[in-house]
């Protein structure tokens, strides 16, 4: 069966409640059980520092008579930054100056995300975030899915869950992003068959929450191995210090690719009908559509005209410098989420960082030759 297919029943299972779709033999599993049992001793051996919050305003220094934008961000432990210290090097602070500086209007950000949440945690994390009834966000992004997949949860139930939070978010008015799942194959201590199987797994999930995401009306970048040959040539840079979740580097990476999307859906970003063969874009069917992102990351997927989907890969721009957020004037503190089971809670504080000069550089535009290239294959910025 080609991915396309399996992707398309997944996605109608979660439409109709179908069951899951399976994916191991049984005589694969003594093998498999062997091999997490080694992943399990290897991975996550370091300890992640608490997801620093990063909620506040970003852009401070350009003022108008526009309210600032809001950001959500949903999700698990990337969509929260978990593995970085700092608040400006989480991908919601990355997202939210990047977004600032090409809109030149200031952003405020909600992260609601927690880490270890699976896809069933999302209708919590958006009540959370839909709580305050006096202001709904502009753009929402949703990071989801790792979990979902090393704790083998139902495939159609994962995609269930994502499409109902996708509808939610959008019944509100709300654009949504959605990161898909990445692609568990890269992690460095896992090898073979788990790695495999892994890969497998993962890619099947993210294809199949693109058709779910896609026909309620949302937009997904895929996150999958967009960061396979960073880590193959700098595992110790690229990954945190639990040999696990990203680095400063790594997020910046995936923010990088997730930005040009973000303010194209705000209608920031120039848009065009013509679609770029030397870029390998395309209108395809949905599940094919979104079985092609799930191979190459950083591709986004865009609805048309049922059942057809547009095949983009946007230009990265490099990302500002990361910034501190500023608390937002005479705003209340969004409440923040319990702990998961799965996961820690995050530090509560409300962080009072400052911005080094008050100003935000501008974001490169096509000329910088880091800016280029096909996804997957540009080079991360390097920060400090």
């Amino acid at each position: 069966m080609s991915r396309a297919r399996v992707a398309r029943r997944i996605a109608a299972g979660a439409a109709y409640g179908g069951g899951s779709i399976g994916l191991l033999g049984a005589a694969a599993v003594g093998v498999v059980l062997a091999e997490v049992q080694l992943a399990k001793r290897q991975v996550g051996g370091g300890i992640a520092p608490v997801p620093p919050s990063a909620d506040g305003r970003y852009g401070v220094a350009f003022t108008g008579p526009a309210e600032p934008l809001l950001l959500g961000l949903l999700g698990d432990s990337t969509a929260a930054g978990q593995g970085v210290r700092r608040a400006g090097q989480t991908p919601g602070a990355l997202l939210a100056s990047g977004l600032a500086a090409v809109s030149e209007r200031p952003v405020d950000l909600r992260n609601v995300a927690q880490p270890g949440a699976r896809s069933d945690d999302l209708e919590r994390q958006v009540s959370v975030l839909l709580a305050d009834t006096s202001r709904t966000p502009d753009v929402c992004v949703i990071m989801i899915g790792a979990n979902d997949v090393t704790h083998r949860m139902p495939a159609t139930h994962s995609v269930r869950c994502l499409t109902t939070a996708v509808r939610r978010l959008r019944t509100t008015g709300a654009e949504v992003v959605v990161g898909t799942c990445p692609d568990l194959g890269t992690i460095e201590p896992v090898y073979q068959p788990l790695r495999w199987l892994a890969r497998r797994a993962s890619r099947q999930l993210a294809a199949a929450q693109t058709i779910g995401s896609v026909e309620q009306g949302g937009r997904t970048v895929s996150l999958g191995d967009l960061l396979g040959p960073e880590f193959e040539a700098n595992p110790r840079e690229l990954f945190g210090p639990d040999n696990y979740h990203p680095s400063a580097e790594g997020y910046a990476t995936a923010a990088m690719a997730l930005l040009p999307t973000l303010c194209a859906v705000l209608g920031l970003w120039p848009e065009s009908d013509r679609l770029d063969g030397s870029r390998r874009e395309d209108m395809l069917p949905v599940a094919k559509a979104a079985s092609q992102a799930a191979r190459e990351a950083g591709t986004e997927v865009t609805g048309a005209r049922a059942p057809w989907a547009l095949l983009k890969h946007r230009r990265r721009r490099r990302l500002p410098a990361a910034t501190e957020p500023q608390p937002e004037p005479q705003s209340q503190p969004l409440a923040r989420s319990r702990p998961h089971p799965d996961g820690q809670h995050p530090d509560g504080q409300h962080p009072d960082g400052k911005h080094p000069d008050g100003k935000h550089p501008d974001v490169h535009q096509d000329g910088d030759p880091r800016a280029g290239g096909d996804a997957g294959t540009d080079p991360a910025p390097r920060h400090a």
